[in-house]
């Protein structure tokens, strides 16, 4: 590793962690609550804003700006009122990390194995550290797909660790198996933890501790100041196609547990002090991707396959209302007042009144509307084999590819100041209000 410092001194104010939208799930325990009333009805669009790539990484929000990243390898600022673009910084690899603003600073990693540090106001780098490279989870046989004895990279590994910022560090898991600790002001390296597989969950920190999984199939809590082990959480294993195995989800600290989704189809809640399990959800094959949203002693969480919507109580994992919106979600459930708000592979924003229990109203992409119909079955599910004609990888890489032709939301969406941000597979970002 070497790291690259463009500033050898750098003052920077302590965080403001009252400021929203400045940092993935809205704080550093990922509780995915925002202040205010949310949008309670349907609403027209305020600005869309095209990139020349994909949007999965999920915008930020501060001082009148939005920031975002793209698989066009670009990191955007936006004007949050007119949509307008104010600047782009360009990496060497695509931007699936969502970025954390904190006092003057872009902090984001990208495809091209670096990780950056930029000017919130000008875009110009202040720094950047060089870890020993990015890549996705690999295996033999992963999802079926042939030849069964290929190592295969994951299609559906397809987010970057997006970084925490606490007590003037930074922190984030790496493709390198490593997550990192580095200085907010140079760069540093302060520590790393290595793991035994990609990390590309997002670190959640409460009390001093970070909280975050690993496609090894372990959740690691990790004391935030050395970097040293204070509990492992051992998932379940697939030791058939590497299919069900590995944790892509972030954890989302309520209450003193810790929560988060697993390809093992559970959604776990750990003791967060100890790690021992409290209790688990089991989603009957379907991944939980998306990180969970904790409020008022309620989780809520959505599947990949199933596509499932579900509300349980947060002590006891007890289901308490479940929606079936038929189509994956990978998107993270945001919620401000009595709404929540989450996307989908359908390419549709769904807006779910947590009063009601029910769908209070629907967006739809650009692209979903002129595309959605090919792919959507009689059922209103996805129609993968119109997709795709057979389980070649090639072939599937290709299949999944027209999928994401319908606009699909895989970016979390953010609600600051009455209306919402979020980005899709069309290569928008959206602003709805």
């Amino acid at each position: 590793m070497k790291m690259l410092c463009l500033a050898v001194v750098v003052l920077f104010a302590a965080p403001g962690w009252g400021e929203e939208g400045a940092t993935f799930r809205g704080d550093l325990s990922h509780s995915g609550v925002y202040p205010g009333g949310g949008v309670a009805s349907p609403v027209a669009v305020k600005w869309k804003f095209k990139t020349n790539g994909q949007v999965l990484s999920s915008p930020a929000v501060i001082d009148g700006t939005l920031y975002v990243g793209s698989t066009d390898h670009t990191l955007y600022a936006i004007d949050q009122r007119t949509g307008t673009e104010k600047w782009r910084f360009k990496t060497g690899g695509r931007v699936t990390s969502s970025p954390a603003v904190v006092a003057g600073s872009v902090y984001f990693g990208s495809y091209d194995g670096n990780f950056y540090a930029v000017s919130a106001a000008t875009g110009k780098l202040r720094w950047k550290y060089q870890t020993e490279g990015e890549r996705r989870f690999s295996a033999k046989h992963l999802h079926g797909m042939q030849p069964a004895a290929e190592t295969m990279p994951d299609p559906f590994d397809v987010y970057l660790s997006s970084p925490s910022v606490w007590n003037d560090w930074v922190y984030f898991g790496s493709g390198d198996h490593n997550v990192y600790a580095l200085s907010v002001a140079s760069g540093e390296l302060k520590w790393k933890f290595a793991t035994g597989n990609v990390v590309h969950a997002s670190p959640a920190i409460a009390d001093g501790t970070l909280y975050i999984g690993s496609w090894d199939s372990y959740f690691y809590a990790i004391d935030a100041q050395n970097g040293h082990l204070k509990w492992r959480f051992k998932t379940g294993d697939d030791p058939v196609i590497s299919n069900q195995v590995g944790i892509q989800s972030s954890a989302a600290v309520a209450n003193g547990l810790v929560y988060f989704g697993c390809r093992d189809s559970n959604l776990y809640a750990l003791d967060a002090a100890t790690g021992a399990k409290r209790w688990s959800f089991a989603n009957h094959g379907s991944w939980v991707v998306g990180s969970p949203a904790a409020k008022e002693g309620k989780l809520y969480f959505a599947t990949s396959d199933s596509g499932m919507f579900q509300a349980v109580d947060a002590a006891t994992g007890v289901q308490l209302f479940s929606l079936k919106l038929k189509w994956p979600m990978f998107s993270s459930p945001t919620i401000a007042g009595g709404m929540l708000y989450i996307g989908s592979h359908e390419g549709k924003l769904f807006a779910i009144n947590l009063v009601n229990k029910s769908v209070a109203w629907v967006f739809q992409t650009d692209a979903s509307k002129s595309n959605g119909a090919r792919y959507t079955s009689a059922d209103g599910g996805p129609n993968y084999a119109a997709a795709m004609t057979d389980d070649f990888y090639d072939e599937t890489i290709q299949g999944i590819g027209r999928m994401m032709s319908v606009g699909a939301i895989l970016s979390s969406p953010v609600v600051v100041q009455g209306a919402l941000y979020f980005g899709s597979t069309d290569g928008y970002i959206y602003a709805l209000g």
